[in-house]
């Protein structure tokens, strides 16, 4: 999370104002006790770093079950021991979680946070009258008073690190999520060993930090390992929803998209990269997204072992990274040189690397193992979706597709033609024309040249229509020698000349036969024109049948009748 350099000095300050001082105060004002010893004090510190030592991260929140052991220290030695032991332990803390230079205003911070807490709580204790070193069980207003301090203990707490998401932080709520439900149930259970230990210390001295704190220490490494093995559970509940999202999608492009979408919600990622392997040669960059931005995946091709994506692929096995001493020898590819933290995973299908995936964060140890565990799983989702959106898209291709001129069929044409006039209706479209084009006694140059002759005059004039019509409009075989034009929002009088513009670039230009010679060795030249009739919806036709049956009335009455090689446009 970004703090604003203000904040982070500010911070500091208030650390410097109000943590040093403090401390010297409350040992002025309560001093602990001449007869404490260091060594005597020294197991509760050891004690208390090891539980430090071992947190729990619920939603990027460290949770450590410390608080039973400050509550022994406090009600044995008093609030200026309790304070000095608990700074040290959220060093420990902090330093166990390895908080970068960029984040080193934590360290102030969590001292001033735990500070203000010891001292809160303890003014508290003393306030009610409460002293340590006595018998709880003897009387139980003094179990009262302990019981206050660790409730208002765990209440500044709890009041400080909301102030500190909303106002520091400017995280939006809610505040009172999954890790505050994990840190109110383990204090619920903590507090009570504390006096358990308090009273058993009074008893039997440094033998009762053996009989709580390991059994204790023993359950925060349980409840870590529970955790931990909940957070995988989640983990793979979400890869197997996921790959099924990805299964779903019918287009490559969408589940591409969806993959990258779905692990950057589900890790720290700032660069995220997607490589094909391209002809078994090299890797070509496909897809970038840095900071949540898209980018056009422009880059020089990488070869088998060349940055930590050819390393990867050469063999076939992920890498996970931690920071950048461990990958600096590596030339990275294509990853920026702020990156850190790198996680790479293969994408594998029939046991080929198809690709590589590369995931990097600026921050160091930003992915765990277990995660690139899932990654794995949710790369081979990927391969599979990938394979099968290809598979559906060649195979709708080919089912809307004229096999000879690649042009789209009669069966896409009349779905498009439906669509269109379903616009047209909703007031989406104000116009929507049509060019109904054939060629001029075709039949006589499949007889003269042969029917391969005839399909390459097919072949040729496709690709005259396609390159003339481009984006205005869609092109389509409507079976035999006869093709059609679709053209939304383009009126008659428009129509009617691009179909002139069409008649002069078939009749104006010969067709070339490249399977034919004439008599001098050459490849045969051959003069074709073609009859069209044009038809506008919706002053020509209330539906989409009779749209296309009006054009073909004026391409057969109002051009073939009259000579051929020439445009008609529907009249009433």
């Amino acid at each position: 999370m970004k703090v604003s350099p203000i904040i982070r000095q500010s911070i500091w300050i208030a650390w410097l104002l109000i943590v040093p001082i403090g401390i010297w105060i409350t040992y002025e004002v309560h001093p602990p006790s001449s007869e404490i010893s260091v060594w005597e004090v020294l197991p509760f510190l050891i004690l208390m770093s090891v539980v430090a030592a071992m947190p729990m991260v619920v939603n990027n929140t460290p949770i450590f079950l410390i608080q039973w052991v400050s509550l022994a220290v406090f009600l044995t030695y008093g609030i200026f021991v309790e304070m000095i032991l608990m700074q040290i332990s959220v060093l420990i803390l902090l330093m166990r979680l390895r908080v970068q230079k960029s984040d080193a205003y934590r360290f102030p911070l969590n001292s001033l946070m735990f500070f203000i807490v010891s001292l809160l709580s303890g003014l508290m204790f003393y306030t009610l009258g409460g002293s340590h070193g006595d018998h709880l069980t003897k009387d139980p207003y003094n179990l009262f008073l302990g019981t206050v301090y660790g409730i208002s203990n765990y209440g500044v707490n709890t009041i400080f690190l909301v102030l500190l998401q909303a106002f520091v932080l400017k995280l939006k709520g809610p505040y009172f999520g999954k890790d505050f439900i994990w840190e109110t149930v383990t204090t619920l259970i903590t507090f009570p060993i504390g006096f358990v230990l308090y009273e058993l210390y009074r008893e039997m001295g440094l033998m009762s930090l053996l009989f709580v704190g390991i059994p204790f220490a023993s359950l925060s490494i349980i409840l870590s390992l529970y955790y931990s093995s909940d957070k995988v559970n989640q983990f793979l509940q979400s890869a197997a929803e996921i790959g099924h999202e990805l299964a779903e999608r019918l287009k490559a492009d969408e589940v591409l998209d969806l993959f990258v979408q779905k692990l950057i919600e589900m890790l720290p990622v700032d660069y995220a990269y997607i490589l094909d392997v391209v002809d078994g040669k090299e890797l070509k960059l496909i897809h970038k997204i840095e900071f949540g931005e898209v980018l056009e995946p422009v880059a020089n091709p990488l070869r088998k072992g060349e940055g930590i994506s050819g390393l990867v692929w050469a063999e076939k096995k992920p890498v996970l990274f931690n920071s950048k001493n461990e990958w600096k020898q590596i030339n990275s590819g294509y990853v920026p040189h702020s990156a850190e933290s790198i996680l790479s995973v293969p994408i594998v299908r029939n046991n080929q690397v198809v690709g590589v995936l590369v995931l990097a964060a600026n921050k160091k140890r930003a992915f765990e193992k277990s995660q690139l565990m899932i990654v794995d799983i949710l790369c081979s989702h990927f391969a599979i979706a990938v394979e099968n959106a290809r598979h559906h898209e060649k195979t709708k291709e080919n089912s809307e597709r004229c096999a000879l001129t690649g042009l789209y069929n009669y069966r896409y044409f009349e779905n498009l033609l439906t669509s269109e006039f379903e616009k047209l209706q909703f007031g989406q479209r104000d116009l929507l024309s049509l060019i109904l084009l054939d060629i001029d006694h075709f039949k006589s140059v499949n007889d003269t040249y042969g029917h391969q002759s005839g399909n390459e005059i097919l072949i040729e004039l496709a690709q005259r229509l396609n390159e003339r019509i481009g984006d205005i409009g869609t092109v389509a075989r409507y079976g035999g020698e006869e093709f059609v034009i679709l053209l939304p929002d383009m009126m008659k009088g428009d129509a009617f000349k691009l179909a002139e513009q069409i008649r002069l670039l078939i009749a104006n230009k010969p067709f070339t036969l490249l399977q034919s010679m004439d008599e001098e060795g050459k490849q045969l030249l051959v003069n074709i024109t073609a009859s069209i009739g044009v038809a506008t919806a919706p002053h020509d036709a209330d539906d989409s049948l009779a749209l296309i049956r009006h054009a073909d009335r004026a391409l057969y009455v109002g051009a073939k009748r009259s000579g051929r090689n020439r445009v008609a446009e529907y009249v009433k």
